[in-house]
């Protein structure tokens, strides 16, 4: 006890939200301390990395032939252990010349429900590798829930839908752990993705990522609402070249409908093995919608009339799983049955 006291005042403590499409980092004492991609720029020739986070997403869809744009997590999951340890690495550093401590920092990390023991491996040796002291993992749902302060510790059951960057976490809480949960391969960047294919499809036009977010964000939506228009301009795929396009709203509802279905049956799922009491508690409290795909417009009408349940939205749905970090490290004690175990736990000093 003596040396956790010490640990902590000499130790930053760290929370990170280490998402497919963005990272972000708590500091405890601090808040939200950093929000940047999770995004890499590689150079191929010498193997060298050139930015990363917020400089290497400006560089993406503009980069030369030998300087390639890494996403080390996909779905979810590390795909790249390197460029993820270096990634890790760099927000970490970034943290502690914010607040200059003598040991590695202590770091909660949140993961996609339902990983499995390799890739919960892989999480934990890259940020014990990237300079953490000791590194516990947290389900993003879990994270997500006690960061909206749901009570995740009582009897009463929470259904929270975590809608990412690359996955979906659907999960039923009660009693510090999560009962039923399910990790949906589809949220914001197949979202991005539909978009890419139906504007490719319908008007032989070709977008990049951002492209195809921006449309998301300006006009996109799950149930119909008042008529919107956008211009894109991308590349007409039978001549090459620069060609711009007005779309609708109704055109953009109709690319996302295969996806938000997918969301609307993910999330039956989960009620339909639920335990009958839990979803007794369920029809009183609702459903929590936290990340970023929670802000797909009308997606809480959409849901609301589909399973017949309250939706709500979370304040600052984007950094529930991060504040959920920050959370379990200013109220360790309280929060440690919540933790995910890791085999051979191990401290580095």
């Amino acid at each position: 006890m003596m040396f956790k006291k010490l640990y902590s005042r000499v130790s930053n403590d760290i929370g990170i939200d280490l998402g497919t499409a963005n990272t972000l980092v708590y500091l405890k004492g601090h808040g939200t301390v950093i929000n940047e991609p999770s995004i890499v720029a590689l150079n191929q020739k010498t193997g060298q990395i050139v930015a990363i986070g917020r400089e290497a997403k400006k560089m993406d869809g503009k980069t030369p032939a030998h300087i390639s744009i890494v996403r080390p997590l996909v779905e979810g999951v590390v795909s790249d252990f390197e460029v993820t340890e270096e990634m890790l690495a760099y927000f970490i550093r970034k943290v502690e010349k914010m607040n200059k401590k003598f040991f590695r920092p202590r770091v909660v990390i949140g993961v996609p429900s339902g990983i499995t023991n390799v890739e919960m491996r892989a999480v934990y040796d890259a940020a014990i590798n990237a300079g953490a002291r000791e590194v516990f993992l947290v389900e993003e749902a879990m994270a997500a829930a006690i960061g909206v302060r749901l009570p995740v510790l009582s009897s009463t059951a929470s259904l929270i839908v975590d809608i990412g960057g690359g996955t979906t976490d659907v999960a039923l809480i009660s009693l510090g752990g999560i009962v039923r949960s399910l990790n949906l391969r589809v949220a914001g960047d197949h979202f991005n993705a539909r978009v890419i294919e139906y504007l490719r499809d319908e008007f032989k036009l070709l977008i990049g990522e951002q492209t195809a977010e921006q449309v998301k964000i300006s006009i996109g939506s799950a149930v119909e609402t008042d008529y919107a228009e956008l211009e894109v301009r991308g590349r007409d795929m039978i001549t090459g070249l620069p060609r711009a396009l007005v779309v609708t709203d109704g055109d953009i509802r109709e690319a996302l409908e295969y996806p938000v279905s997918l969301l609307v049956s993910g999330i039956r799922e989960v009620l339909e093995t639920a335990p009958p009491e839990m979803v007794a508690d369920i029809i009183s409290s609702g459903v929590i919608l936290t990340g970023g795909g929670a802000l797909l417009k009308g997606l809480p009408n959409l849901l609301a009339q589909e399973l017949k349940l309250p939706i709500y939205i979370a304040e600052d749905p984007l950094s529930a799983v991060v504040r959920g970090t920050g959370i379990i490290l200013e109220s360790f004690e309280e929060y440690k049955s919540t933790l995910l175990s890791i085999e051979d736990h191990v401290t580095v000093s």
